[in-house]
């Protein structure tokens, strides 16, 4: 206890050896105490507010001491300051006295342990006692800045514990359309929330008391007190209510300062009324500024959404209401965007999106789940209501200086093939390049990259991997990229392409393969995640030149994790067990990426010895809102777990889908939410 410093204490006696008795007894006890003694109680009141004692022992020395007047006047200078009465002898009855008078016990020079006992007893307890003063009296005032705040704060707020709304602001309340302080209190949250949320909100709440959520803007849908729907954003905060976890719910104010309404004074000019998008020359501007510079990592795509049959639409509630619908279709589509997404207004019920995903199948995936839930929705103008689909036609934008006329004529061509289908679909155009075509771009290519070989004019660039359930173990996943002549990256949809035509993938891999090796050896990153190509998979000799490569780096192979897409492995299944067996011999890791895409993953799953599966980012696009995607996902995770396989959640794109995997058990996720896409962090050299 010495670190507590000197224990001020009162000995109230004539005699200064029973101040030495109390100090030689209680140091002795490992108290190291500092005794003041006073003849009298004369001084009694001044030494209470100079000393701060945190006991008092008073020696009875004559019958005629006025113990009840001393007790009297402690009572009133420090009523929660310890007593104790020493005298030469002790029985019940002086105790029972003492302790009526509100002294705490009585107590003997003659039995020095049990006077070291209860002295030891009674300064705990005071101390005790005036920490919990101190913590309530810090509540107290937490409570009171808290309430003041709430009171005070124009964003709506309110405090959860356990699912359970314990507090609202007035704003909170004013927001969803109840009256009275106490309204909500005691209301379980997701009340509050149509059911399309719940999982992903549940998984932010979770991952908030674990303090896994920083400050991540979590998209819900509210129910209001009269029964519609309202699409807000909610910051999540976990903080502390009465000494236990709450999670504080804050919905932003919308802020109406100068810079914001200059702001919105933009956006009114540059945006169509209907559907807050960009008009058309303000959006191909936009698409222009941003397609200059390349794309860091996946696919970009015009996707080009229409109604199905709009005139009979418009004829069933009124060509002036046909406003009405391409707003409602705006709000529907909102839900689905990132913030990397761009929007303009095409036509007379048209919107333009430029998409960027990790692949095509994921712009694909997107496209499914927008028009699954817009023949879900219930349109309305005025009095009446109805039904109606879209179709979305997809064109890819291509190359570092694409042909955008082409990509939007490609998309309005696919939407015009939706309607001939019947409406309600998502078609894809895929312009194919002639052979010739393709063998002059082979030739250029296939030379930049033995150069770039040669020369070693290649890069390896990492994405991180984050843990949802634990600190993040330093696991990446890595891409390569080449360098041209003048040392500008170039992406791998430029060459990969040709690469694989011309069975140079081979002599990449191997490459990727010893630099990801040199990277692991000289950081010691816990995984480092590469992907091999059907090429290297079918090699013969990859074992043994890895071992060879083993030798010479002397990098720990569990700290490489080799993986093969799902399609790959489905194609060549054997081929694929017997390569998992041999790396997992040699001491690698092996993982199934896009996994889940396929037909039948449950079968690979238990034909592969796998130590991860990377679950397809396809799945990703509509999970927060989509719950039969989200059982599928379920179920690979609970697949996976019963084989004590990890599981990773591919191209992660936003918070809400983040939370909804927190609440299906995903162990890791890599995309742009956690990292921006294959940021370039580690050199070729070697």
């Amino acid at each position: 206890m010495s670190d507590l410093g000197a224990v001020p204490l009162i000995v109230i006696s004539r005699s200064q050896d029973h101040v030495e008795a109390i100090n030689s007894s209680l140091r002795n006890a490992g108290h190291p105490v500092h005794c003041t003694g006073l003849a009298d109680t004369a001084d009694l009141a001044d030494a209470l507010t100079q000393l701060d004692p945190e006991l008092v022992v008073i020696f009875i020395e004559d019958p005629a001491f006025d113990l009840a007047g001393t007790m009297r006047l402690l009572t009133e200078g420090a009523p929660t300051l310890p007593v104790l009465i020493v005298r030469d002898q002790v029985d019940e009855a002086q105790i029972a006295a003492a302790m009526a008078l509100g002294a705490r016990d009585v107590v003997s020079l003659q039995n020095r342990e049990r006077l070291q006992a209860v002295a030891s007893r009674e300064l705990h307890a005071h101390r005790l006692e005036r920490a919990l003063d101190k913590t309530l009296s810090t509540t107290r005032e937490y409570r009171e800045q808290l309430q003041n705040f709430l009171e005070g704060s124009a964003d709506a707020i309110c405090l959860v514990q356990e699912g359970i709304v314990i507090e609202a602001n007035r704003a909170w309340l004013e927001l969803f359309g109840y009256s009275g302080e106490d309204a909500l209190a005691g209301q379980p949250l997701m009340d509050l929330f149509e059911q399309e949320t719940h999982v992903a909100l549940k998984g932010a709440l979770v991952a908030c008391l674990q303090g896994k959520w920083s400050g991540h803007a979590l998209k819900v849908q509210a129910l209001l007190s009269d029964g519609s729907a309202l699409p807000l954003e909610i910051v999540l905060t976990r903080v502390e209510q009465d000494g236990e976890p709450a999670i504080r719910l804050c919905i932003p104010a919308r802020r109406n300062e100068a810079t914001g309404f200059e702001n919105q004074l933009q956006d009114a000019v540059k945006n169509d009324a209907a559907t807050g998008f960009l008009q058309l020359r303000h959006f191909v501007a936009a698409l222009r500024e941003r397609c200059a510079q390349p794309v860091k990592g996946g696919v970009r795509e015009i996707a080009l959404i229409e109604f199905d049959r709009f005139d009979a639409l418009q004829e069933a509630i009124g060509v002036l209401s046909g406003e009405d619908l391409v707003a409602q279709l705006a709000d529907v589509l909102r839900a689905q965007l990132t913030t990397t997404d761009l929007c303009g207004r095409f036509g007379v019920d048209g919107v333009l999106v430029l998409l960027e995903r990790g692949t095509p199948r994921d712009v694909e995936a997107w496209a499914d789940h927008l028009v699954k839930r817009v023949s879900q929705q219930t349109f309305s103008s005025g009095d009446k209501t109805l039904s109606a689909t879209i179709s979305v036609g997809i064109g890819a934008v291509s190359g570092t200086k694409p042909d955008l006329n082409g990509s939007v004529a490609d998309a309005l061509a696919a939407v015009r093939q939706g309607w001939e289908k019947g409406g309600n679909q998502v078609v894809e155009s895929r312009r194919s390049d002639t052979d010739n075509r393709v063998q002059a771009y082979d030739a250029i290519w296939v030379k930049h990259i033995k150069t770039a070989l040669m020369e070693n004019r290649f890069r390896l660039v990492q994405q991180p991997i984050a843990s949802l359930l634990g600190e993040d173990k330093g696991m990446f996943d890595v891409l390569v990229r080449m360098l041209d002549e003048q040392g500008s990256e170039v992406l791998p949809a430029e060459f990969i392409a040709a690469a694989e035509r011309n069975e140079l993938m081979k002599n990449i891999d191997r490459w990727v393969i010893g630099a990801s090796m040199s990277f692991s050896a000289n950081r010691k990153a816990e995984c480092i995640f590469l992907r091999i190509s059907k090429d290297t998979m079918l090699d013969k000799t990859l074992p043994a030149w890895l071992e060879t490569q083993l030798r010479a780096i002397r990098v720990e192979p569990r700290r490489l994790c080799f993986q093969v897409s799902e399609e790959l492995a489905n194609r060549y299944l054997r081929q694929t067990a017997d390569l998992a067996r041999t790396l997992g011999g040699l001491g690698f890791r092996f993982a199934l990426e896009h996994f889940g895409a396929g037909r039948d993953p449950a079968k690979l799953l238990a034909e592969i010895d796998a130590h991860f599966i990377k679950i397809d980012g396809s799945l990703m696009q509509g999970l927060s809102t989509n719950q039969l995607q989200q059982q599928r996902v379920k179920s690979l995770v609970d697949a996976a777990k019963r084989k004590h396989v990890e599981t990773i959640a591919e191209r992660v794109e936003d918070a809400n889908t983040m939370a909804v995997l927190w609440q299906l058990g995903i162990e890791f996720i890599q995309g742009f939410f956690v990292n921006a896409p294959e940021d370039v962090t580690m050199s070729g050299d070697r």
